[in-house]
């Protein structure tokens, strides 16, 4: 059966921090059929990692039903973590390959739990590369930042 691919929601996102740890924003599109929605958010004090799961929580915690998701990331820790990492961690109590805690659990426990209930396909892209969603993802995130720090 071939799937329809307007009935995927698009997640496209990207997170930034000026200095790491520092001031970040993350910026996130959402697109479903015809329509966009732009969120982003300021945090005074992170990482780029915790502003790249950031970005990806955003998204899915603003859909309202179980969906067919497409999340568009640049973040190799993103990727790799939510599609290859994360079922070894759970399996050795949140700890990593050095048997170390893993580092933002918090935010991957949100995550993990948010993801559930939706079928979601995972592609990575490279940053700065010309993606137009990745592109706007930063300027939001990096806007954020900004516009929060001009008090």
């Amino acid at each position: 059966m071939k799937r329809d691919d307007s009935k995927i929601v698009e997640i496209f996102v990207d997170g930034a921090c000026s200095g790491n740890p520092g001031p970040g924003g993350y910026g996130t599109i959402l697109r479903y059929d015809k329509k966009e929605k732009e969120i982003s958010e300021y945090f005074p004090n992170t990482t780029n990692n915790r502003m790249e799961l950031m970005a990806v929580i955003g998204g899915l915690e603003t859909l309202k039903r179980p969906s067919q998701v497409r999340i568009v990331t640049d973040s190799n820790y993103v990727f790799k973590g939510i599609t290859t990492w994360i079922n070894t961690w759970i399996k050795r109590n949140w700890l990593n390959s050095r048997k170390r805690p893993v580092l933002n659990r918090d935010l991957w426990e949100r995550l993990f739990i948010l993801s559930k209930p939706h079928q979601i396909e995972w592609q990575w892209i490279k940053g700065h590369e010309g993606h137009p969603e990745n592109e706007r993802c930063d300027k939001l995130a990096k806007q954020a930042i900004r516009e929060n720090m001009r008090g």
